[in-house]
């Protein structure tokens, strides 16, 4: 079995069926619960309460339908290093940077940059624009920007 802490400070033991049932989701989070159920051998209440159970400790947070950006126009994906003038500015630039749509992810980081952002912008100007928004921030000192070519690898944690 695997401890797992929650965000709650609460121990869950994830078991094996836990950890079926976590993979099946992961591969289709609509799957009917009696698919699941006839997969791994036990009633569809079973699953449905150790679902809930794994809902309220935290270890799954949210069923939602990813969308693929590509598909709706959006083929620019980039990381932007964030350099702040002052440590004490991160908070109010994060909450700035929760009015930038475009901006998916916010990673507080070590090395040499305070702020990791990664973007998803229709094309180079779109992503311009992102960035001018980006720079004309209270408290940024500069940024740094890559754009990505491919993305190699995506994948959900496994247990």
């Amino acid at each position: 079995m695997n401890k797992v802490k929650t965000k709650a400070t609460v121990s869950y033991n994830l078991d094996k069926i836990d950890r079926e049932i976590i993979y099946m989701l992961m591969d289709n989070v609509k799957s009917p619960l009696t698919v699941i159920s006839d997969k791994i051998g036990i009633s569809t209440t079973a699953i449905h309460q150790r679902i809930k159970k794994m809902e309220r400790a935290g270890i799954i947070e949210t069923s939602v339908s990813l969308l693929n950006p590509e598909k709706i126009g959006y083929k620019v994906v980039s990381f932007i290093g964030v350099f702040l003038e002052q440590p004490d500015h991160y908070q109010e630039t994060i909450k700035a940077m929760k009015g930038i749509s475009e901006i998916v992810e916010a990673h507080c980081t070590t090395g040499i940059y305070t702020i990791f952002l990664k973007a998803i912008c229709r094309d180079n100007d779109h992503l311009m624009e992102v960035l001018n928004k980006i720079q004309k921030l209270k408290g940024i000192a500069k940024t740094e920007t890559f754009i990505s070519l491919e993305q190699s690898i995506s994948r959900q944690l496994t247990i």
